[in-house]
């Protein structure tokens, strides 16, 4: 963060006439630093749910082999179901921030 230093001068004894006042500059709203933030946040979100909805998957595929239920069997369809689409924006985030990337470094 950027500090301006302005010095202040004023009609007083000079023991006092030199202030020193610091002022914090406002960042400013950056749209490739959001692109770039929302782009990472969203495949890292992507594969968390991957990797949740893949162990939910194992744990109602192993429920389904112990108790032959078919509520067992929608519940494994459900999971992988979440994985295929999670994965799949894991895998299209990736792609357009590799792609925003090679267009800013223009090869």
């Amino acid at each position: 963060m950027k500090i301006h230093k302005v010095t202040h001068q004023s009609s007083l004894p000079s023991n006092t006439r030199n202030k020193l006042i610091l002022r914090r500059t406002r960042k400013r709203f950056n749209p490739k630093v959001f692109i770039d933030r929302t782009i990472e946040t969203t495949a890292i979100a992507s594969l968390l749910i991957t990797g949740f909805s893949g162990v939910g998957a194992m744990g109602c595929w192993g429920i389904e082999i112990a108790t032959s239920s078919h509520y067992w069997q929608q519940q494994k369809s459900i999971c992988l179901g979440a994985m295929l689409v999670s994965f799949s924006t894991f895998l299209g985030t990736s792609l357009v921030g590799a792609s925003l990337s090679i267009q800013r470094d223009k090869f």
